[in-house]
């Protein structure tokens, strides 16, 4: 089935209007202005195209849906992800959840430590992660972030940076000397 995008305006006219020149020619006219605004109408539609957003269309959204740790200068990719998850933020604020979310798509992976799990403080908690791009530069923005989504009687300790190193020639030896003192005399 053909549609008015693909078919035009002369397509959908019957054929006594096709052959008349003034009917063709003002179908024709407004051919290219129906094309523009088709291609317009597609783009009303965010919610649908979310994964090609541009920067300034990021940027409008999410504060639009108050994306309250949403910075302009992160990576496009980013910034559509904290688009997307907005919702999903708000609704599960206060969730170690909504924390462990947050820094996977602020550091791409991490997770969050209750205060019971480590046996630390009442209340407090910390976030582990293995990223090396979580440093003291970017501290001040993730505890900004962490803030707005974590509940108001939890508070962040520390953030854990693991660091995996592999060693290829590391040898261990053991020895072990059981014996027995006589003495004689």
């Amino acid at each position: 089935m053909n549609d008015i995008a693909s078919v035009g305006l002369i397509g959908v006219l019957p054929p006594n209007l096709q052959s008349d020149p003034s009917y063709y020619a003002a179908a024709m006219a407004i051919h290219e202005e129906l094309r523009i605004t088709n291609e317009a109408v597609k783009k009303l539609s965010v919610f649908d195209r979310l994964d090609t957003l541009n920067d300034a269309e990021a940027d409008e959204l999410a504060w639009q849906l108050h994306v309250d740790f949403y910075n302009v200068e992160l990576p496009i990719e980013q910034k559509r992800s904290l688009v997307k998850n907005a919702y999903l933020f708000h609704f599960s604020k206060g969730t170690p959840a909504a924390v462990e979310d947050l820094v996977a798509i602020l550091f791409g992976s991490g997770q969050v430590e209750e205060w019971f799990e480590y046996d630390g403080e009442r209340f407090y908690f910390r976030v582990r992660t293995s990223d090396p791009s979580a440093t003291n530069e970017k501290a001040e923005e993730f505890i900004k972030a962490v803030n707005s989504v974590k509940r108001k009687s939890a508070w962040l300790e520390a953030v854990v940076i693991e660091e995996t190193v592999h060693a290829n020639d590391i040898y261990f030896g053991a020895a072990v000397h059981i014996g027995e003192t006589i003495t004689i005399g």
